[in-house]
């Protein structure tokens, strides 16, 4: 009987063995595959949040670029709105000194001062803080400049010497700032100094 046993013992210990091995080989292998695809999902994952970071830093690059040519084509209406205010004056103090063509003048000089005043208010919603201080400081050059001429009117029309003054201060005390401002305006888009 010992033998028999033995034999049993050895066929049951066999078979097990068997049994065990096919059970260890699809543990093993669920396992594997289970790693295999926290390894696909991980990699999925990853080339999900780097797609994701690719789409924001395109998106990021179009706001920068939408951004950099609505200031732009801000400042191109703000530098000649300034440039063509000033341009009026001097025009209208022309016009006096002549005492030709006065009543036109005025309306053109009108018609500027309006614009200038429409292409400013776009700038203060649009321009940054240093844009923005220098357009504020010509602005003020513009519209202290504007209220004396105003204040004069028709009444010296001919006086060369005191419209000549007049032109004198637009020259030497606004000019300058409409400059600065448009150096502001160029910095702001990196665009080199024209000094």
């Amino acid at each position: 009987m010992g033998g028999g046993w033995t034999g049993l013992v050895v066929a049951v210990v066999g078979v097990v063995g068997t049994l065990g091995a096919a059970l260890l080989t699809q543990n093993r292998a669920d396992r594997i595959k289970r790693l295999e695809l926290q390894a696909a999902a991980e990699q999925r994952r990853e080339e999900h949040q780097h797609a994701e970071k690719l789409l924001q830093a395109e998106q990021a690059q179009a706001r920068q670029r939408e951004s950099l040519e609505l200031r732009r084509r801000c400042y191109i209406d703000l530098n000649t709105a300034s440039r063509q205010f000033l341009t009026a004056m001097t025009n209208y103090l022309h016009a006096l000194r002549n005492n030709v063509d006065v009543e036109a003048s005025l309306e053109q000089l009108e018609t500027s001062r309006s614009a200038y005043r429409d292409s400013y208010s776009e700038a203060q919603m649009i321009a940054p803080s240093p844009v923005l201080h220098a357009s504020s400081t010509a602005k003020a050059r513009l519209n202290t400049a504007y209220g004396k001429i105003k204040r004069i009117g028709p009444s010296l029309s001919g006086c060369v010497v005191e419209l000549q003054a007049l032109e004198d201060e637009l020259h030497q005390k606004v000019w300058p700032y409409v400059g600065k401002q448009k150096d502001a305006m160029r910095a702001d888009l990196g665009i080199e100094s024209t000094d």
